[in-house]
């Protein structure tokens, strides 16, 4: 059995009892990062044998654990933080495993992009998650330029060294949209920021940091 563990996003005390438990009784733990990993098990006293599973080893390591699988052991796939699946490999072990007739099951707990999504303040009804936007200028426009007639709330990831320079393109494609800009979600300096693009980007500060999650208005909101 393949199972997805979702972990918490920041605060430690967001992991599920249904996830610790299943982290205990697996034979195995996939993990995204080994050492980030580490610490969640180290923290709840669970010693488990970790198996490295990111980007750019998927192929390889997604073959080994779905041979794992194959031989009747249990594997815990975890990402750094928040949903296996969610803007990260986790997809092709799930479509590996689902074409071996394997079972695959999720134990389910925070997602950034949710916690955003209802903090901002904008229609969450209908929305559109899309991830990280390209890193070039030229590439992100176009991908911007895909959203704009779209009516659904946007919903993107970013990193604080490419934040300004997307909310800049955003402004520019999109238009002075509403936007909400939430930062290090259920951890310490947890913030969300509020307002139309462009007061945003004015009130952004010099040193960014942290982990970003932008969240734009649709098309139909966008006077």
């Amino acid at each position: 059995m393949l199972y997805l563990v979702a972990t918490p996003i920041g605060n430690m005390s967001d992991i599920t009892l249904r996830g610790l438990e299943t982290l205990r009784q697996v034979d195995y733990v996939a993990s995204e990062d080994t050492r980030r990993t580490g610490l969640l098990l180290k923290r709840f006293d669970i010693r488990k044998p970790q198996i490295s599973f990111h980007e750019h080893n998927e192929t390889r390591a997604g073959g080994k654990i779905v041979s794992l699988l194959k031989q009747g052991r249990t594997v815990a796939l975890v990402t750094n933080a928040g949903t296996p699946g969610i803007s990260d490999p986790g997809f092709t072990l799930v479509r590996s495993a689902v074409e071996e007739g394997l079972e695959v099951t999720m134990i389910p707990g925070p997602a950034a992009f949710v916690m955003a999504l209802v903090l901002s303040g904008l229609p969450s009804h209908s929305f559109v998650f899309r991830g990280f936007a390209p890193r070039t200028a030229a590439k992100r426009r176009r991908f911007l330029a895909g959203d704009k007639d779209l009516p659904h709330t946007l919903i993107y990831y970013e990193s604080p060294y490419r934040l300004r320079a997307f909310l800049k393109d955003a402004l520019e494609v999109l238009g002075d949209r509403r936007c909400a800009i939430a930062r290090e979600l259920t951890k310490k300096f947890e913030s969300v920021s509020r307002g139309r693009l462009s007061e945003l980007i004015a009130r952004l500060g010099e040193k960014l940091r942290g982990e970003y999650t932008v969240i734009i208005a649709g098309s139909q909101m966008a006077d």
